[in-house]
């Protein structure tokens, strides 16, 4: 996504104000269009990124990937700027912050690189983050996000890979809770690769993301883990997507979710087998826990199957907490209060286990609890 000229940025704030969001519009529940979002009109674009990474990977930030870099750039382009993607387009007319991750042939990098973008006061935020992973690389890349109050974040996250590459991709989003989080998370996995996505909405006023891996060669793996914990007036709006456009190749999404307050979500899931993607395996959990009454999550999975050799399933519950763990825990001491909230923070351990590091999983459990009160 290179630094846009008035032309490219009129092409793709175009592109933004045409382009569907795929999101239902405002009902009982949800009271925000997400057609009619607009970046602030006093804001001005800008921020700065930092990348903690060893010597032996290229990781530089977006100006310098649009000089010296160009080619590497051009590998990656477009993946997140497909048709389907509005808020991605939003980035791209404001392109210019950002970082190229470009992992060698054959390096595995042990300690995970870590991209930081920050942003001070009520400022818009467009970060934009390419990975681009050479034959047998491996990687984890951890994405942060930090800005002041009333903050407008937009940002794109591309990943490409070759052959035999396994990278892992985490972010926890912690914004003000008085700011705008929009995020589209995009993969092109090579072959036999493993691609991993691991992200947390827990901060923002509203909070809406897109994970979207398209597999287009075999033997790929491709996991999607995500939670979400929207509170007091908190909206959040998910949709993943894995598109098997060829056979052979396993994924699986993990989703769990909680509101309470009057906190409001939408989740959506998307696994899509085409007709010729014969021995495809796919598997979508998706469990949601409301913990009061004005409380609401729509849990929407979605599976479009083609073809007749594969294996997929899924399966999604929203309910409260349940009754009888209730009365267990309760029967042998433990006070109703607490034991609801240690019934919450159990219940998103197996998202949290597959996030990357400990740090990021310390960092959930102790953000979680906050959100519980």
């Amino acid at each position: 996504m290179p630094s846009a000229t008035l032309t490219d940025r009129e092409r793709h704030l175009e592109r933004f104000h045409a382009t569907r969001s795929g999101r239902e519009k405002p009902g009982r529940y949800w009271k925000i269009d997400l057609e009619a979002v607009e970046i602030p009109s006093d804001a001005k674009p800008g921020g700065s990124v930092s990348i903690d990474a060893p010597s032996s990977v290229i990781a530089v930030d977006m100006q310098v990937a649009l000089r010296d870099h160009a080619a590497a750039l051009a590998r990656v382009a477009g993946v997140a700027t497909e048709p389907q993607h509005k808020f991605a387009h939003l980035t791209a007319a404001f392109a210019g912050l950002g970082a190229l991750i470009h992992l060698p042939a054959d390096r595995a990098i042990d300690e995970p690189i870590v991209v930081t973008y920050r942003a001070q006061g009520d400022s818009t935020l467009f970060p934009h983050t390419v990975v681009l992973a050479e034959r047998g690389a491996r990687a984890t890349v951890i994405e942060r996000i930090e800005t002041g109050d009333g903050a407008f974040v937009c940002g794109v996250s591309e990943i490409v890979t070759e052959e035999h590459a396994d990278i892992t991709y985490a972010a926890v989003q912690t914004l003000p809770l008085d700011a705008r989080s929009f995020f589209t998370r995009a993969a092109k996995p090579g072959v036999n690769a493993r691609i991993a996505w691991a992200t947390a909405d827990i901060g923002a006023a509203l909070a809406v993301c897109d994970i979207a891996t398209a597999i287009e060669h075999p033997g790929v793996e491709a996991n999607v883990a995500s939670l979400f914990f929207p509170t007091g007036t908190q909206h959040v709006d998910i949709v993943s997507t894995v598109d098997h456009r060829v056979g052979h190749s396993t994924s699986q999404t993990l989703v769990k979710s909680a509101a309470n307050g009057r906190g409001q979500a939408r989740y959506l899931g998307n696994i899509r087998i085409a007709a010729h993607a014969q021995g495809s395996e796919a598997g979508l959990r998706d469990d949601a826990l409301l913990l009061s009454k004005q409380a609401h999550i729509d849990s929407i999975p979605a599976l479009e199957i083609a073809a007749n050799d594969v294996k997929a399933f899924h399966g999604a519950t929203v309910g409260a907490i349940d009754d009888e763990q209730l009365f267990y825990m309760t029967s042998r001491g433990i006070d109703r209060q607490q034991a609801e909230r240690m019934i919450a923070l159990g219940f998103f351990e197996p998202v949290i286990d597959r996030f990357p590091t400990q740090a990021l999983r310390d960092e959930l459990h102790d953000a979680l609890p906050n959100k519980v009160l």
